[in-house]
């Protein structure tokens, strides 16, 4: 009897904020392995940010899904058939099979991980993953960092942003977060070990960004947009670097909020660079081990919001563009 795969696909195409109504969940038969393929169940499924672009249609760093096509998206599984000399039943994998419960691949782009009790399997859609990765090369990289310099990052309790903040730290910077709410710095400030955190929902985001960098910012790691990088500009200090990862804050908005100090890219001579950690595969050796080390020696700490079932799978999507998750957002699937 054929295994079924439940899939969460592409329905339609959002204007403004994504609803649970974009999407539609369907059920199929797996289809029978050919000659080096192999079948992976998927344990957990990744959810980010950047998915939010691909179900536009239109110009991007990267194709839109089609309607109808299962949407995007980094999984790690164990593989449960195998026409493939490469990899056997029971290996872990991580892979981008996406939003459903199984995956075909040729093994193109799949990868053998190593969990361990200090290492589990979802740490390498979070830490040990893309966001992870991207992390240390927009941050070592593109930042380029030096002790004593201050460091501010936004979406500070998020998957990516708590690692900026501990990677600056481990790198002898000052580091000021900012996030959404007095739980979300206090995990920042408290577990994480940043030295201040702004909360840019307690109303007074200028004010108390001032006040968390006394000495001005020299780095700037940009998760967020809007109000928050217009207050953080006239904070920057000469010859400021910002790696700019995402803006969420814009994703759903119709109306996108304008920069009204640009000017102040050219008064402090800022380079502002955007990225695509994909880009950058000749680091990721690199920044696998550092990340790798910090981990294991329970230096470098993170948290995850676990969504139960594919079912669950957009609502959590919607509350993590919203902010909802701490830390990492997956869903685990099996």
């Amino acid at each position: 009897m054929a295994i079924k795969n439940k899939q969460v696909l592409l329905a339609n195409r959002p204007h403004g904020w994504v609803q649970e109504s974009d999407f539609s969940i369907v059920e199929t038969d797996v289809p029978a392995l050919k000659d080096g393929e192999v079948l992976v169940k998927n344990l957990y499924l990744s959810l980010d940010p950047y998915m939010r672009g691909r179900m536009n249609e239109g110009k991007s760093y990267a194709a839109s899904t089609n309607l109808n096509e299962v949407m995007v998206g980094g999984t790690v599984g164990v593989v449960v058939e195998s026409k493939n000399p490469d990899f056997q039943v029971d290996d872990m994998v991580l892979g981008y099979f996406g939003w459903q419960t199984y995956g075909i691949s040729d093994s193109k782009g799949l990868g053998k991980i190593n969990v361990t009790e200090q290492i589990p399997a979802s740490a390498y859609l979070g830490v040990l993953g893309m966001p992870g990765l991207t992390a240390w090369v927009g941050l070592i990289s593109i930042g380029q960092p030096k002790a004593g310099e201050t460091v501010v990052v936004s979406a500070a309790s998020g998957a990516v942003g708590s690692v900026v903040g501990q990677l600056a730290k481990a790198h002898g910077c000052y580091v000021v977060g900012i996030a959404g709410g007095k739980t979300k710095c206090d995990y920042v400030v408290n577990e994480l070990g940043f030295d201040a955190c702004v909360d840019y929902k307690a109303g007074h985001l200028v004010e108390d960004l001032t006040a968390a960098t006394p000495n001005g910012i020299d780095v700037y790691f940009e998760n967020v947009g809007g109000e928050i990088l217009e207050a953080v500009l006239d904070r920057l200090n000469a010859h400021a670097r910002i790696p700019l990862c995402g803006l969420v804050s814009q994703y759903n908005e119709t109306n996108p909020h304008p920069v009204r100090n640009f000017g102040a890219f050219l008064i402090n001579r800022v380079k502002l660079q955007g990225f695509i950690v994909g880009e950058h595969a000749d680091l990721f050796p690199q920044a696998f081990q550092e990340l790798g080390q910090l981990v294991a020696s329970g230096k470098l700490k993170y948290r995850e919001t676990v969504a139960e079932g594919l079912d669950n799978a957009p609502k959590a999507f919607i509350g993590m563009l919203k902010g909802e998750n701490l830390g990492k957002q997956l869903v685990k699937l099996a």
